[in-house]
């Protein structure tokens, strides 16, 4: 599987490295490819999404999806890369985390953990399309965050960073909410009553703390790779990159909560009276909690995954306007 991984990879960065040759001859400002990032952007993915396979994180369509979207950030900026890495991680750690007890919880609980390709693309697709449009906006490259000099580069980076921070304090929240939190019973995020574990949009005051972990594992990740990529810039010659932290923290939280009330509104949760368990469709056996049929699990975390990647730049804007 690492080689067809490695195949598949290879004529992909191939085809992206000659485009963005042939762009940076007609924009001058977009600095080419090296050769280098060309080959950390091949097999980064590859080792990532190979290990991914073994540890049963991801299935076999899993891998080929983490694959391009590995591909598209590390090719981008490395601090996208470090984020996604970060996510990935400490993701599957957490989901595998008191497995034995959530295969009690949960009615629908998959072995392993292991992510399909579109579960990947619901939490890293977002930030793979706004990597991209920092990939042909900026060019292959790390810029300081600098809303003052460099607004578009620095709102499609944040982007990213959001979309991934959003992402891994949902991930938080759900996987150790449920675990903490298994002798309180969760309230829906719209009404704040008591509804059985396992309905969308029921919140936890673990599930909440966790998400500002995970958010910020994410935000950490970047900030540490951006100090040691851009030494020079912490050196007093441009804004401080710390805020990078509380981005992180703060979208780990405002995307959970944005998962949630999407979840309680537009999400069925219902009590089937027979399984003893919350399902996602009406029938004659279940009572109605919360929301309607419109969106599945995988539209919430991908919608969620939009809102916090545009709502991070203004969220980035107004602390780095109060931290100088």
């Amino acid at each position: 599987m690492w080689l067809l991984l490695l195949g598949l990879a290879a004529p992909l960065s191939l085809i992206c490295w000659l485009v963005m040759i042939l762009y940076s001859y007609v924009y001058n400002d977009v600095v080419p490819v090296s050769p280098m990032r060309w080959m950390i952007s091949i097999l980064a993915p590859v080792t990532i999404a190979s290990w991914g396979l073994k540890r049963r994180s991801l299935d076999k369509s899993g891998a080929i999806a983490g694959l391009v979207v590995g591909f598209i950030l590390t090719m981008s900026n490395l601090c996208f890369f470090s984020s996604l890495l970060t996510f990935f991680i400490m993701g599957s750690k957490v989901t595998k985390f008191k497995a034995e007890q959530k295969k009690k919880m949960e009615h629908d609980y998959k072995e392993g953990g292991q992510r399909n390709w579109v579960q990947v693309f619901c939490n890293g697709g977002m930030a793979a399309v706004f990597a991209l449009q920092y990939m042909f906006h900026v060019g292959c490259r790390e810029v300081v965050v600098d809303f003052s000099h460099h607004y578009s580069s620095s709102w499609l980076a944040v982007s990213v960073l959001g979309s991934l921070a959003s992402s891994c304090g949902d991930t938080f929240s759900s996987e150790l909410g449920a675990v903490f939190s298994q002798n309180n019973q969760p309230r829906l995020i719209t009404t704040f009553n008591k509804v059985p574990r396992g309905t969308n949009g029921g919140v936890t005051l673990f599930g909440s703390v966790f998400s500002l972990l995970g958010g910020g594992l994410v935000g950490l990740a970047y900030y540490l790779t951006q100090i040691f990529l851009l030494r020079e810039s912490f050196l007093g010659k441009g804004p401080p990159q710390w805020p990078l932290l509380i981005v992180g923290v703060l979208m780990g939280f405002l995307g959970s909560t944005i998962d949630s009330l999407l979840g309680a509104t537009f999400q069925y949760s219902g009590f089937h009276k027979k399984r003893k368990c919350v399902v996602e469709h009406s029938g004659s056996d279940v009572e109605y909690i919360s929301g309607m049929e419109l969106l599945d699990n995988h539209s919430v975390n991908l919608l969620s995954s939009l809102i916090s990647a545009l709502i991070a730049p203004k969220v980035a804007f107004e602390i780095w306007r109060l931290s100088s």
